[in-house]
């Protein structure tokens, strides 16, 4: 069962260190995307939304507080899902379609994170291949 856990670790962590990159790397471009939404300080919020993928990811894939890398994934999550991917504010079907595709994938992706932190509570130090166990002790 390590095993299995390993590799839903890495799938699970490795589209958050992608975004991370992009967020890290294309910031110009992605603060005005962000812009484009209406989101104050685009820039700084773009960077520090970079930074959260990038700790929360790597939590989870090296199994260092994993509990704690999940929560600030869902930090990014459910905001991003209401304020950039709005899909009642768009005007045509193409981009009504696009930003709920991406609305989705998000709420999809706080669900799944919610059931690692009870999965990482509930496992507590009995999980293997882990450098650390949780940090919160949720029961």
């Amino acid at each position: 069962m390590d095993i299995l856990v390993l590799i839903g670790r890495i799938l699970f962590a490795l589209p958050f260190l992608a975004f991370a990159a992009n967020h890290l790397t294309k910031t110009q471009y992605m603060a005005g995307y962000a812009q484009s939404k209406g989101l104050p300080a685009p820039k700084p919020a773009t960077l520090l939304s970079g930074v959260l993928l990038l700790l929360g990811g790597l939590s989870i894939l090296l199994g260092v507080w994993a509990d704690l890398g999940v929560l600030l994934l869902l930090v990014f999550l459910i905001p991003t899902a209401l304020v950039m991917h709005a899909f009642w504010k768009e005007d045509t079907p193409d981009g009504r379609q696009a930003e709920m595709t991406h609305f989705l994938k998000d709420i999809g992706l706080a669900g799944a994170a919610l059931m690692l932190l009870a999965f990482f509570s509930f496992v507590g130090d009995e999980l293997g291949l882990t450098v650390t166990g949780p940090l919160f002790d949720i029961d």
